[in-house]
């Protein structure tokens, strides 16, 4: 067995930062007619939503840990099932830990996906530390692995599939 499948093989929960994993980290202001901003836009990649209700379905959890957050991050939680957001966790680690209290999960029974510098910390206490493609290099060198995709374009399905292969739990066509 090689050493990633045997990390693979530990991961019982995924911790997901949204802008710049779930999202490709652009942020673009709606602006009412009247000229006031009042919310966000953010694109998500549907096969990262498929990949997250693959994973569920097979009994691992989900849980997003992000800086920013909103209304829209909320719903498309809601809309995959996922039941653990936090949201405004500046700086990440103690809102980490909670988590891992809550769940009564060991640190390396973590996959944990970031990209930028807030992220490091969370990827170096981790199981699995993984950096989407476009991550800054400390992120990077904080992992263990580096998607070949970046984020908002299918990096969460990458890793999603890549533990599930390895666990032999990924469903057949």
């Amino acid at each position: 067995m090689t050493p990633l499948a045997v990390l693979c093989r530990k991961i019982r929960l995924l911790v997901l930062d949204v802008d710049g994993v779930l999202t490709q980290g652009h942020l673009m202001p709606a602006v009412a007619s009247n000229g006031t901003t009042h919310s966000e836009a953010k694109w998500f990649h549907v096969r990262d939503g498929l990949a997250l209700r693959v994973w569920q379905d097979a009994g691992g959890e989900v849980a997003v840990i992000t800086g920013r957050g909103g209304d829209l991050v909320e719903a498309r939680c809601k809309e995959l099932g996922i039941t653990r957001l936090i949201q405004g966790a500046n700086p990440k680690t103690p809102a980490f830990l909670r988590l891992l209290a809550e769940t009564n999960t060991p640190p390396e029974a973590v996959c944990a996906m970031g990209d930028d510098l807030a992220d490091v910390p969370l990827l170096d206490q981790v199981g699995l530390g993984v950096a989407v493609a476009d991550a800054c290099l400390d992120a990077r060198r904080a992992a263990k692995i580096t998607t070949r995709l970046g984020g908002g374009f299918g990096a969460v399905r990458e890793v999603v599939e890549l533990i599930m292969r390895e666990r032999g739990t990924w469903p057949a066509a």
